[in-house]
């Protein structure tokens, strides 16, 4: 991520971008329940849970591309999306983490991340500036952990596929988890260069 600011280039909400954001926070409480299924001696609707989460990963694309393109850079945009991306991988830390399919060290080291982020992000606001934009790295972080977590789901069964996905699947979680914390360190340092030239100038 690095703190910059871009051009709002409508007001308006109902945006086809903003349409796609709100459709994917939509599917959040979705995902969740669809994952959880088996934990409450539901049926396994892994599947189902698979789906939801390739939609999101589809929308999560076209939404910022389709603003750039359209020109519908918009307020709530910017909130919205980064909302979706971090809901989404809250909702799946939770489930998988429940079922066992991903270690608690893994997911405190993701929340600790997030945790860090929200604090520097308060600094921000305090200090007058609006949420950051997430840029290349962050979002590649974002990708790498987004191909991880189904394939991880997929993981947990039986079979030449499970362990296929088993591999693949802590592949991408490891550069994910790495790009992610490089990401947030980046950020930290610029939010503080930042916030330091603005104590120097005043």
């Amino acid at each position: 991520m690095e703190v910059q600011e871009t051009r709002v280039q409508t007001d308006r909400v109902l945006t086809i971008p903003n349409i796609l954001s709100m459709a994917r926070l939509v599917g959040v409480p979705v995902f969740l329940w669809l994952v959880l299924s088996p934990v409450f001696d539901g049926p396994d609707l892994d599947g189902w849970a698979l789906l939801v989460l390739a939609l999101s990963g589809v929308s999560d694309y076209l939404d910022g591309k389709l603003a750039r393109r359209w020109n519908q850079i918009s307020a709530l945009g910017r909130v919205l999306d980064p909302a979706a991306d971090r809901l989404y991988i809250l909702s799946t830390l939770v489930g998988l983490t429940w079922r066992e399919i991903l270690p608690l060290w893994l997911t405190a080291l993701l929340l600790a991340r997030e945790l860090m982020l929200l604090f520097m992000v308060w600094r921000l606001d305090r200090a007058g500036y609006a949420p950051p934009q997430v840029n290349f790295l962050g979002k590649a972080a974002t990708f790498n952990l987004m191909y991880a977590f189904p394939l991880l789901l997929l993981s947990d069964g039986t079979g030449w596929l499970a362990s296929l996905a088993a591999i693949f699947g802590w592949a991408f979680a490891g550069w994910g988890t790495a790009l992610y914390w490089w990401a947030g360190i980046l950020y930290v340092v610029q939010v503080r260069h930042l916030l330091k030239a603005d104590a120097t100038a005043d």
